[in-house]
């Protein structure tokens, strides 16, 4: 049985990714699939202090990049922070300077994309 894909989903890229802060210091992991299933993977290192939240953000807004570079135009991101996820929905509002900082970066990129979706999901699912 073939999948019905709506036009509004061919072309969909997805994005994985996971942060991480401890003592010992941070980064993210990002994965990145064209919908041919070609898959792109990186780890950030962060070399600055940072909050539960910030390697997530960090890890949104590079692959962002990387995809604008790569001229994509429909993208679905997927994380486990419900607060990154709230915050680009407008469910939440940015209270902390770091917080308003990273929204107004990745609103500054959001239309560089036809479709950018950003969904979350449980930490068990994620990369």
């Amino acid at each position: 049985m073939e999948e019905d894909t709506s036009e509004e989903e061919k072309g969909l890229w997805k994005l994985s990714m996971d942060g991480l802060s401890c003592v010992s210091g941070s980064g993210a992991r990002l994965v990145l699939t064209s919908p041919d299933g070609w898959t792109l993977e990186y780890a950030l290192r962060l070399r600055f202090k940072t909050t539960k939240n910030e390697p997530e953000w960090e890890a949104l807004i590079v692959e962002l990049k990387i995809a604008k570079h790569l001229e994509v135009q429909k993208i679905e991101a997927s994380s486990d922070s419900q607060l990154v996820v709230g915050l680009v929905s407008g469910e939440y509002e940015a209270r902390e300077d770091s917080m308003t900082k990273y929204l107004a970066h990745f609103q500054s990129l959001k239309s560089a994309f036809q479709i950018l979706r950003v969904l979350k999901v449980p930490r068990a699912e994620n990369v």
